[in-house]
């Protein structure tokens, strides 16, 4: 659902994917390779909210601010299921853990990663490569080039998914049992945990 706002018509590249079910309204521009989560509210009405290429914003997620401020998610944020970012600016390539918070004034450096269900209070500043988590965030360390990797694979994935939701997702009737040869689906990425053990 993509509505005008007080003149203000959202902005989406072409080959961007904004779900039926999420909620863009007014001041918003959304970049090249963007990912738009079913349930989430990307709300331009009283500031504008910049999504620049490679971003995604997953299920349930809500960006906003006060007004006469611009939101900014750089180039291959990715922000997880839940989370809000409030007048703030993620850096390039950040991980916005599931049902963070980060509130306003907030910036946030490139290639960090934010836990999930960390609070970032207004005003707090995380450097360049760092791990924040807690509540209120705490930086607990600098990240790894092997975390930094693993992140940018994850987000890849989510870059893909916008021409293949093109490509094949349709309303259906659910099926009344299984079918005989349904494919199974293939383990291509793996947790944290699961690629240091």
């Amino acid at each position: 659902m993509i509505y005008e706002f007080n003149g203000y018509k959202p902005v989406i590249h072409e080959s961007s994917f904004v779900h039926p079910l999420a909620v863009v309204t007014g001041n918003v521009i959304i970049g090249k390779d963007v990912y738009i989560a079913p349930g989430a509210a990307l709300r331009g009405d009283w500031g504008q909210i910049v999504i620049k290429d490679g971003c995604n914003v997953q299920e349930n997620c809500v960006i906003h601010m006060f007004p006469g401020v611009t939101v900014t998610l750089q180039e291959n944020a990715h922000i997880g299921h839940g989370a809000i970012i409030h007048g703030a600016t993620v850096g390039k390539n950040v991980l916005v853990g599931m049902n963070a918070v980060v509130m306003d004034n907030v910036i946030i450096g490139d290639n960090c990663i934010i836990g999930a269900l960390c609070f970032i209070p207004a005003d707090m500043v995380i450097p360049e490569g760092k791990v924040a988590v807690g509540n209120p965030a705490k930086i607990v360390k600098d990240i790894s080039d092997e975390m930094i990797e693993w992140k940018t694979k994850g987000t890849e994935l989510y870059q893909k998914l916008p021409a293949e939701l093109y490509a094949t997702l349709k309303e259906c009737e659910p099926l009344r049992e299984i079918e005989k040869n349904r494919p199974e689906q293939q383990n291509i990425y793996k947790t944290w945990k699961q690629t240091r053990s």
